[in-house]
């Protein structure tokens, strides 16, 4: 691996690049914390060779998101369910934006 393929996969949101412990101490967070939302399915960290969890910077927002959520008094639970949501109100104003633009246009439009 290159340095210049190092340092794309740093820019990518996606790249796992934190350990568990890393990810716990950005959040200032336990990594218990960490295991809940993975349990409760609002993320799933990759697994490094050795098993170990992986985060993403995308995966570090969206539990920071659900921590601010818990530290409001929100269930655990409820705040996965609520930033589950969230992300499908998202995408369903997404496509509801794009539909809209295709339609004015006149451009036949097919589903996503």
């Amino acid at each position: 691996m290159t340095a210049d393929d190092l340092f794309g996969r740093l820019d990518d949101d996606d790249y796992p690049a934190y350990t568990m412990g890393r990810a716990a101490e950005i959040l200032g967070t336990t990594q218990g914390f960490l295991r809940a939302i993975g349990e409760a399915r609002l993320i799933t960290p990759l697994r490094s060779a050795g098993g170990h969890r992986r985060y993403s910077r995308y995966q570090l927002r969206v539990a920071a998101r659900a921590r601010e959520l818990v530290d409001h008094g929100t269930p655990i639970e409820a705040a996965c369910r609520i930033i589950i949501l969230e992300d499908q109100l998202e995408e369903a104003q997404r496509l509801n934006a794009e539909y809209r633009r295709t339609a004015a246009s006149g451009t036949p439009t097919t589903a996503a």
